[in-house]
């Protein structure tokens, strides 16, 4: 009924009433059932009614709706879809909040104002409980939210001061002001864990499994049982592997490799079958899609299977039989797969190979113990590896190569150690090989004609790529496109970035040049892979962590299997695709959002240990109130304008640099200093560095 209402809308230019689109309709449904698929569509922010009660779409108005996101400071942007965001002052977000979804209007090229809230951002909210007079008041863990919310001694459920709770508004008072009844107390805001656990709730994660999922895998085996294996290929006996970091606990990927006496490789990627054991429409796969993907966290992962299938009979865990998935590619040596094959197996893998051991072989030549009759598979893994990325970077994908930190906690949820997360030969050797395999799969999918989930990312904006560019010629680089952008591929892409190679601001002009791209996304319509330079691409490789290649893997054993589908078949199965595949991606964007907000909390709280201490470190931006500074250990902080000494200080974030009214000293992007940790706060994740300068210590120390 919606698609029809919407097509109905799409065809006309101006407002409807609710009695127009009935007869536009044909009478099919009641005028009650019209006007309730109307409210949906309005909350949704698809269709838009005017002060006259009136409905047209949103699209045939100047109005752009999107997620409103709010910085610390307390501007914002629209995030649209397709369309550059649009920048939000303070004075013109008219009540809206971050998260609400928003329709807005430009003011100027660049700038808007949130004309309508359409649908607010929170059914709960997470805060501090405290007492305020006669009643009890929340202060909210995230301050970009802009609310006040009151609890009076019916609704605060036993909570006291000092609880962190999750909290539900139940009646406005003004504006941004509501009565709220706490509905679930996490805990004292001092127990261990419990600021990471406020920050997963935060972002809308759900770290328990229904009553009804934990009651299903009751019922799920242990091993794997004969009548579970008929019908599949038996690869038993094949010298099948795993590879991960030394702390991983489940394992949805294997490889096998030999190489062939045509002088090709068979690399064979097997993967964990978890639709055999996660039924459609089963209340597990109901709460796999709800979660849509594992989060990693500084001290727990939350799973988005239960540990009995991620750490049970979903991983291929050493010497016990698994299903799986599997994919084998015959490859020459040009990197090209000549030839493939996917089906369903059934593996016993033979070793566990950890990245570090694995890597301690490839990079020193030194032999772990149980390695020893693995050397060979692992030297034609290193080969294969250099082919597969050599074709690659001829075919152009972009190598941004940014490092991750790792942060280490101690029993306390206390971090104790921060670093840069190591990526050696074997971790890189596995990610060519799931690429291989993502895309594979992908072309094999596509060749029969079914809908599927594709991993895409879309060619940049053009404006953002001039602007990145313009950026770089501002700093001295001088680069040029030699190509209309319609021409833009991803080989000029990586041509700028080669260009960039060997300057002291390189790590932070590859980290901007990031930011000048799409984020990738799931999708149904194939528009390819930007980065990779691929033109199909998909998720495969982990139906344990990601729902979208358990979509994958329904398909692929759709096509197995030989199911007769009809067009109408095809059809509802590419709409249910298509729900799946937004979700999937909304998700995955809230559990990066809260991986980078415990990973700030956790460093401003180490920092919080180290205050007075002197770091050598490297400007990695600059924003209107002064600069941000990276230590050698990847933890940042910023440096306000106002704190540099000894004269007036003007920010020009065209050049990427601070400079000195009179002494004209600049503070350029890249640029090395000394700096002070001054302050930190694990409750606002800050931390604050000053500038040290050393001809000014020595002349006070002279002084003195």
């Amino acid at each position: 009924m919606r698609e029809d209402i919407l097509e109905v809308l799409k065809n006309k230019d101006i407002p409807m009433t609710e009695i127009e689109i009935q007869e536009n309709l044909s009478n099919k449904c009641s005028l009650d059932k019209l006007c309730e698929e109307l409210r949906i569509l309005e909350k949704c922010g698809d269709v838009y009614v005017t002060k006259k009660g009136k409905y047209m779409l949103y699209e045939n108005t100047h109005l752009k709706v999107g997620k409103l996101s709010v910085s610390k400071k307390g501007f914002g942007f629209v995030i649209l879809e397709n369309e550059p965001d649009i920048h939000i002052k303070s004075e013109n977000l008219n009540g809206a909040i971050h998260n609400d979804l928003v329709a807005a209007e430009y003011i100027s090229d660049e700038e808007g104002r949130i004309v309508k809230i359409i649908d607010r951002s929170f059914d709960t909210i997470i805060g501090e409980y405290t007492l305020d007079g006669e009643y009890g008041k929340i202060i909210l863990d995230d301050e970009r939210v802009k609310l006040t919310i009151l609890i009076d001694e019916n609704h605060r459920n036993d909570a006291m001061p000092g609880h962190k709770v999750i909290v539900r508004p139940y009646t406005q008072i003004s504006n941004n002001k509501y009565y709220g009844e706490v509905i679930k107390i996490l805990g004292h805001k001092d127990d261990v864990g419990i600021d990471i656990l406020s920050k997963v709730y935060e972002h809308d994660i759900e770290p328990n499994f229904s009553d009804e999922t934990m009651e299903e895998i009751k019922s799920i085996p242990d091993e794997v049982s004969e009548k579970d294996i008929v019908g599949r290929r038996d690869l038993r006996d094949k010298k099948i592997i795993t590879m991960d970091g030394d702390d991983a606990k489940d394992f949805d990927d294997a490889i096998y490799i030999e190489k062939l006496e045509n002088g090709n490789y068979l690399l064979g990627v097997h993967i964990a079958d978890v639709t055999h054991y996660v039924s459609e429409d089963s209340a597990l796969e109901r709460d796999a899609l709800d979660r849509a993907t594992s989060v990693y966290l500084v001290d727990r992962v939350i799973p988005m299977l239960p540990h009995k299938l991620s750490n049970g009979i979903c991983s291929l865990n050493p010497h016990v039989d698994r299903l799986v998935m599997s994919c084998d590619m015959e490859i020459d040596s040009n990197g090209k797969v000549v030839n493939y094959d996917v089906y369903e197996g059934v593996i016993n893998s033979k070793l566990r190979m950890t990245y570090k051991k694995a890597n301690m072989y490839l990079e020193k030549g030194i032999v772990s113990e149980g390695y020893e009759d693995f050397t060979k598979e692992l030297d034609l893994m290193a080969e294969l590896s250099k082919i597969l990325r050599k074709r690659r970077d001829d075919r152009g994908q972009i190598n941004f190569d940014v490092s991750e930190i790792k942060i280490i906690v101690d029993e306390e949820c206390k971090p104790i150690e921060i670093g840069e997360r190591e990526r050696g030969v074997g971790e890189k050797l596995i990610e060519d090989f799931m690429i291989a395999a993502n895309e594979t799969v992908a072309e094999y999918i596509t060749n029969f004609g079914y809908p599927m989930v594709y991993r895409i990312h879309e060619i940049p904006k053009e404006k953002r790529i001039k602007e990145y560019i313009s950026l770089l010629n501002a700093l001295g680089h001088n680069i040029r496109i030699k190509c209309k952008f319609s021409e833009f591929k991803p080989r000029q892409m990586q041509e700028i970035l080669d260009k960039l190679k060997g300057a002291k601001d390189y790590e932070m002009l590859v980290e901007l040049g990031l930011r000048a791209m799409q984020k990738a996304v799931y999708s149904i319509d194939n528009v390819g892979h930007f980065g990779l330079a691929s033109k199909c691409y998909c998720h495969f490789t982990s139906p344990i962590r990601r729902y979208p290649d358990d979509t994958v893997h329904r398909v692929l054993k759709m096509i197995i299997h030989g199911d007769k589908m009809t067009s109408e078949d095809l059809s509802n199965l590419s709409k249910k695709l298509y729900m799946q595949a937004e979700h999937s991606s909304l998700k995955e964007r809230n559990a990066i959002e809260c991986e980078r907000d415990v990973e700030d909390m956790k460093m401003a709280e180490y920092m919080m240990e180290h205050i007075g201490e002197e770091y050598t470190a490297k400007v990695a931006g600059i924003v209107p109130s002064g600069m941000f500074v990276r230590l050698s250990n990847r933890v940042e902080g910023r440096v306000h304008v106002g704190s540099l000494k000894g004269d007036y200080y003007i920010v020009d974030e065209v050049s990427q640099s601070i400079f000195g009214k009179r002494s004209g000293k600049r503070y350029r992007l890249g640029d090395e200093v000394t700096v002070k940790c001054v302050d930190a706060s694990k409750v606002e994740s800050t931390i604050d560095f000053e500038i040290v300068d050393k001809k000014e210590e020595k002349n006070e120390k002279e002084e003195n």
